[in-house]
């Protein structure tokens, strides 16, 4: 079983990388097999535009679709910007459709107010649907970012990893049962 990690921020002094490598940790430790996808580090061009019609940007937008299609089930990470989820992350999902049909989908969101990126997570939900994923109920809200993770990168609140429990939990119940059926459509 695989899962990857989306993470839909690049902003300078950004603080949703923490949540996003915190469940990489803990997916990792539960024996799951893992692909943190770093928009800040592997770039997009805007979906649409002569750029992204280059030789090189096609073999980088072929190779992250490579990575995402590989996943059994992803996780989107994104902060709320003016009420809504990043800009790249929306570019990123842009790019693809394939890649993302049936398979689970776990919703991250942050902000630096109490409110927990509450919209954008909502939001990001709708847009799953359309790629043809499925949005997990539960989604994993983490609100004031910049100061819910100590040094280390661990939750400094115990709400947080009890939060990160049930929702990976849910995550790869459904990934474990998708993982299932495909096995059976296969077999068949």
């Amino acid at each position: 079983m695989k899962t990857v990690i989306l993470l839909g921020t690049v902003r300078k002094g950004r603080q949703s990388h923490k949540a996003a490598h915190y469940l990489e940790r803990r997916l990792q430790a539960l024996g799951i097999e893992t692909d943190l996808i770093d928009l800040a580090k592997t770039p997009l061009p805007i979906a649409g535009t002569e750029e992204a019609e280059t030789p090189e940007a096609k073999r980088a937008i072929a190779h992250i679709g490579t990575r995402i299609d590989e996943g059994n089930s992803l996780i989107f990470v994104t902060p709320e910007y003016q009420g809504s989820f990043s800009g790249v992350l929306k570019n990123a999902l842009d790019h693809y459709w394939a890649e993302f049909q049936k398979k689970p989908v776990g919703v991250v969101a942050s902000s630096s107010g109490r409110m927990a990126g509450i919209n954008a997570s909502t939001q990001l939900q709708h847009v799953i649907l359309s790629l043809g994923a499925f949005p997990m109920p539960n989604k994993l809200l983490i609100s004031e970012v910049h100061t819910a993770f100590d040094a280390y990168g661990e939750p400094k609140e115990q709400r947080i990893v009890r939060s990160t429990n049930k929702f990976l939990d849910e995550l790869l119940w459904f990934a474990s049962a998708f993982c299932l059926k495909k096995q059976k459509e296969v077999v068949a």
